[in-house]
C-alpha cells in the first residue's frame, strides 16, 4: 500500500484491500474515510466490508462518497465533520487517493477564514462547565453549530468524591458515560486540544487538526501535578497514602479510614489556587467522626498542615470550623508545605518558615491524605491567552478575553478570583453562555458574574457548613438565615449536599436548567 503523508494528522491511499487496513492500523492511523462510491469498477471492496475490517483492528470508519470533478461544499463539510470528530491520524482513499487528498484541502479551506468558521461556538472541555455551558446555549438558541472538545470517555462529579472517602456514596454514583452528557445539539470532537491560533480563529489538537470557531470558549479544568512533590505518584494507592482529589484512590481513603485503629493521620492543602479550597478539611473532618464514634480519636495524632496562613480564607466561617478543630484534638500547621513522601518509610516531609527562614520537617505517619499541588493546563500556560499565573485572562465580571472579544473562559481554568468550585461553573456557565451569543453576533456583553461559589465544609457526618461567598469573601446565602445560617453546622446543609445536589446536577445543571442561577444584566452588578 502507498501512502502519501499529507500532514501528521491525515495520509491518502489509492483503494485499500483487507489487509491493507491491518497495514494502517500498524503504522498508527486511528480512523479510516473512504471517499469513493461502491461498484466504480469490477471487484471493488465495498465501503462496508472495508469498514467492518477497520472496526475489527480498532479503526474508526466513514464512508463520504465523491464523484471526481463534481465535488461540493455540502461534501466539504461532511469531510470537515469527519476530520473534526474522528480519532487521528486519519487515512483517506479513493481509487487513486487523489479525491480523498482534493476533498481534503476543500475540507481545510472552510477554516482558512474567520467567515468560513465551521463552528459557531467552540468549547475546550467536556466537563461540568463545559457540558453546562453548552447546553445553555443550545436552550436559547437551537440549530446553532456547537461543538465540545473533550478526550475522555468518562465524565464524573468530584464533588462526591470527598462523601466516597467517607463511605457514603459508592464511587460508582459519581461516574457517567461522556458520550450520554453531550447536548443534544453539540458536535463531540473526541480529542484533546494543544494550542491556539486566535488571529486565525482556530484551535489545534494534539493529532494534528485544527478547528475553527466563531467564539471560542476554554473550560478544561485544571492540572492536578502528582510530580511535583517527589515520591508522591509512586507513593499514591498504597502503604496508607491517598487522596479524594482522584476517583480510583477515594475508596481508598475509606478503608484507611474505616481500618485505622489509631496513630499519626496527616492531611495535607498545597498553595492556593486549588479546586474546592474546603475539600483537604472535609476529608479531615469526616475521618476525625468516624474515628470518635470508633473509640479511636482519642489515641490519634491528628494534623492538618496547610501552606496557607489561615484555616479558611472567609474568615466568617473559620469559629464554627475551630470548634470541630477543638473537639477532634486536630493540630494546625499553617505556613507548612508537603514537599516529599518516602512511601516505604511512611514519612511526609514539609518545609515550614519560621523566624530563622524555612526548615525542613519530617513526620511520620500511619496515614495520610494529600491535596497534589494544581496549575493550569500546559497548553494554557504556554499560550497568548495567559496571565502571569497560567490561567486564562478574563474580565472578572463578562468572562472574556481582555485582548480577544470572540474568546471566553469559566471554570477552574480561568483567572477569575473566585473560589474554584463546581457551584461557581454553576453559576458562570449561563453568564457566559449569554455573552458567546451576543458576541456571536456582533453585540457586547450583557451579563455579569458576581464571583459565587460555594463550599461546603462536612464537619461531621450528618452535619455541614454551608460556606457561600462571592468576590472579596463577600457573603452569598442562596438561604435566608432562619433555614440555613451557613456559619454554622446544618443537618440541613448536609441534606443539600447528601441528596439534593447531585440530581441537581446531572438532572439540573447539565440539562441547561438554571435553577437558582438567573443571569444578572451587567447594570446590576454595578
Amino acid at each position: 500500500m502507498d501512502i502519501k503523508r499529507l500532514t501528521p494528522a491525515f495520509g491518502t491511499a489509492p483503494q485499500l484491500t483487507p489487509h491493507d487496513v491491518e497495514q494502517a492500523a500498524r503504522e498508527g492511523f486511528r480512523a479510516i474515510i473512504c471517499n469513493r462510491p461502491d461498484g466504480e469498477e469490477d471487484g471493488q471492496p465495498t465501503a462496508a466490508d472495508i469498514g467492518a475490517v477497520a472496526r475489527a483492528a480498532g479503526l474508526a470508519f466513514a464512508h463520504i462518497p465523491v464523484t471526481p470533478g463534481a465535488m461540493t461544499d455540502a461534501d466539504a463539510q461532511e469531510m470537515r465533520y469527519a476530520l473534526d470528530t474522528l480519532p487521528g491520524p486519519v487515512l483517506g482513499y479513493c481509487r487513486s487517493g487523489a479525491r480523498a487528498e482534493k476533498l481534503t484541502a476543500m475540507a481545510d479551506a472552510l477554516i482558512a477564514g474567520p467567515r468560513a468558521a465551521p463552528y459557531d461556538i467552540l468549547i475546550i472541555g467536556g466537563g461540568s462547565a463545559g457540558i453546562a455551558t453548552a447546553a445553555s446555549i443550545l436552550k436559547r438558541r437551537r440549530g446553532i453549530r456547537l461543538a465540545i472538545i473533550e478526550p475522555s470517555d468518562d465524565h464524573y462529579y468530584q464533588p462526591g468524591w470527598t462523601m466516597v472517602g467517607a463511605g457514603v456514596f459508592d464511587s460508582g454514583f459519581t461516574r457517567r458515560s461522556e458520550a450520554h452528557l453531550i447536548p443534544s445539539g453539540a458536535t463531540w470532537i473526541k480529542g484533546s486540544a494543544n494550542s491556539f491560533l486566535p488571529d486565525d480563529k482556530q484551535v489545534l489538537l494534539d493529532d494534528g487538526r485544527r478547528i475553527g470557531y466563531g467564539v471560542l470558549i476554554v473550560c478544561p479544568g485544571i492540572k492536578l501535578d502528582w510530580n511535583a512533590i517527589p515520591g508522591l505518584a509512586d507513593a499514591l494507592g498504597h502503604d496508607g497514602v491517598t487522596s479524594n482529589y482522584r476517583y480510583d484512590l477515594a475508596p481508598y481513603t475509606n478503608r484507611l479510614a474505616k481500618a485505622f485503629k489509631g496513630g499519626r493521620a496527616l492531611f495535607t492543602q498545597p498553595p492556593m489556587p486549588i479546586k474546592c479550597a474546603g475539600a483537604p478539611q472535609k476529608a479531615m473532618y469526616l475521618s476525625c467522626h468516624r474515628w470518635e464514634k470508633a473509640g479511636v480519636l482519642a489515641h490519634s495524632d491528628v494534623q492538618f498542615h496547610t501552606a496557607g496562613p489561615a484555616l479558611f480564607g472567609v474568615a466568617a466561617y473559620v469559629p464554627a470550623l475551630m470548634d470541630y478543630v477543638d473537639r477532634y484534638g486536630i493540630h494546625l500547621n499553617f505556613g507548612s508545605k508537603l514537599v516529599e513522601i518516602d512511601g516505604p518509610a511512611k514519612t511526609a516531609i514539609f518545609e515550614q518558615a519560621d523566624g530563622d527562614g524555612v526548615r525542613r520537617v519530617a513526620e511520620r505517619y500511619d496515614m495520610i491524605h494529600v491535596v497534589p499541588p494544581q496549575v493550569a493546563p500546559d497548553f494554557i500556560r504556554n499560550s497568548l491567552l495567559a496571565t502571569p499565573s497560567g490561567f486564562v485572562a478574563v474580565d472578572e465580571a463578562t468572562l472574556r478575553h481582555p485582548v480577544y472579544p470572540d474568546i471566553f473562559a469559566l471554570g477552574d481554568a480561568c483567572s477569575a478570583s473566585n473560589a474554584k468550585t463546581m457551584a461557581a461553573a454553576r453559576k458562570q456557565a449561563p453568564v457566559v453562555a449569554v455573552n458567546a451569543l451576543a458576541a456571536l453576533d456582533g453585540h457586547p456583553p450583557v451579563a455579569a458574574y458576581d464571583g459565587y461559589g460555594s463550599c461546603p465544609l462536612t464537619v461531621e457526618a450528618g452535619k455541614i457548613v454551608l460556606a457561600e461567598f462571592g468576590y472579596g469573601g463577600k457573603l452569598m446565602p442562596s438561604f435566608p438565615n432562619w433555614l440555613i445560617d451557613g456559619t454554622r453546622p446544618s443537618r440541613l446543609s448536609w441534606l443539600l449536599k447528601d441528596t439534593i445536589l447531585p440530581p441537581v446536577y446531572w438532572h439540573g445543571m447539565l440539562k441547561g436548567r438554571e435553577w437558582m442561577v438567573k443571569t444578572q444584566p451587567i447594570e446590576s452588578q454595578s
